[in-house]
């Protein structure tokens, strides 16, 4: 399994998006990826209440605790590196969260279009 390049979206070093809880495909804080990651765990999301209930709704319990895994659930505020596609579901339903383009990985972009991601950048000045 080998890791795609570690670039966001602005073409520059990938940065952490989050360890409380372990984010990323790989589980290493970072929206990494690689062919394996069918999903594309790659938008770095700041989580919010309203999105945590459409994740739900959809099927995907991301703010339910699963010891288990190690997972604590998410907390709106908490930075979580979503799969593209939903994000874009997401955006497409008036649901999506907030992004931090800095901690989002270029290949987010073969699903969703720059302009969109920075209309809901936390991270720009």
């Amino acid at each position: 399994m080998d890791m795609d390049e570690s670039v966001n979206v602005l073409g520059e070093e990938l940065v952490l998006c989050g360890d409380t809880p372990k984010t990323g495909f790989f589980r290493d804080g970072k929206c990494n990826t690689c062919e394996e990651d069918v999903g594309s765990h790659t938008v770095c999301i700041e989580a919010n209440q309203q999105f945590l209930e459409f994740s739900r709704f959809k099927g995907n319990d991301l703010s339910t605790p699963v010891p288990e895994y190690g997972f604590e659930g998410l907390k709106p505020g908490d930075s979580w590196c979503l799969c593209a596609a939903r994000w874009l579901e997401a955006y497409q339903s008036d649901m999506a969260p907030r992004v931090y383009l800095t901690k989002t990985h270029k290949r987010a972009l073969e699903v969703v279009p720059f302009e969109l991601l920075k209309k809901f950048a936390v991270d720009l000045n």
